[in-house]
């Protein structure tokens, strides 16, 4: 015992600020790495390729094995460069997030857009999800914030329309042309409809109590993981509301709470940062315990 409180003693008199921010650095790195690849497929690749390094690494130091050694030897590079190949969403996720830090909150690409139109829209927004709710019928509304989802529009149905509650319960209607895909709202105006929105690859819906949720549950975190949009989503099969932000879903949404979390992503008067919205958007999820992880 006391030999191992001489080494622990000897490895604090050793320590400087230099090391402590060495130790931060590289703590850093690894935490980022592990968020970045929570809740999705890589986590499961990842944990797999940690096991067979530590397998690998136990047989040839405990077992003379020089035949093998040199084989792990000769293609561990090639695995080190088929890394970034095999990771590429989460690094193009992480990426992509990096460069939207520091960003101004808006709601408009072009202009801010006025106080009392963005209540205008949110309002209508709220009103149509309500009424859609009520009548279980399914809904895809995604908001555009900065990033631009143009790439998307194109896949659906221009309509540069004005957001008014009878468009989206027309839009949304079962069996109408419209009511497959996703309607995107963007500088306060309904751009398009029918919209086809990427698939969530993370592993959340899954685990979630209500495993039946289907394709507009995972389009709503897939497009809130490839962009800063937030997705809203009325389920057709118990027309409970959902909104998904950053990967996260919080879910069984009355009026009143959808339109408080709508106004903190989009009233820069109230906040003022969008790592403020971000957190206060966590809080209500995590204060009402539906966040589903």
């Amino acid at each position: 015992m006391s030999e191992l409180l001489n080494e622990f003693l000897f490895l604090f008199q050793r320590l400087s600020w230099a090391s402590l921010i060495d130790l931060f650095l590289v703590t850093a790195i690894f935490f980022s790495i592990l968020i970045a690849v929570r809740d999705t497929q890589a986590m499961v690749l990842m944990r797999g390729v940690i096991l067979l390094v530590i397998f690998l690494s136990l047989l040839t130091s405990l077992v003379n094995l020089p035949a093998f050694s040199w084989l792990i030897k000769t293609i561990l590079p090639a695995l080190l460069l088929a890394i970034p190949v095999i990771f590429a969403p989460e690094l193009r996720r992480a990426m992509e997030r990096l460069g939207r830090a520091g960003f101004t909150n808006i709601f408009t690409h072009k202009e801010k857009a006025s106080k009392q139109l963005i209540q205008q829209t949110i309002r209508a927004v709220v009103t149509a999800a309500a009424r859609l709710s009520a009548r279980q019928h399914g809904a895809l509304i995604i908001m555009q914030r900065v990033d631009s989802l143009d790439e998307y529009v194109h896949t659906g149905v221009k309509m540069d329309a004005g957001v008014t509650p009878e468009l989206l319960l027309q839009i949304f209607y079962p069996n109408t042309p419209l009511h497959d895909g996703a309607v995107i709202i963007s500088d306060n105006h309904l751009t398009a409809a029918a919209c086809v929105m990427p698939l969530s690859s993370s592993g959340i819906l899954n685990r979630s109590p209500e495993r039946q949720m289907g394709l507009r549950h995972r389009a709503a975190l897939g497009i809130s993981e490839a962009s800063d949009a937030i997705a809203l989503v009325v389920s057709e099969e118990t027309g409970s509301i959902s909104i998904a932000h950053s990967g996260r879903m919080i879910r069984r949404l009355d009026s009143e709470r959808l339109e408080n979390i709508l106004l903190a992503f989009y009233s820069p008067e109230q906040a003022g940062t969008p790592s403020h919205f971000l957190n206060r958007f966590l809080n209500m999820i995590k204060t009402k315990g539906k966040l589903e992880d």
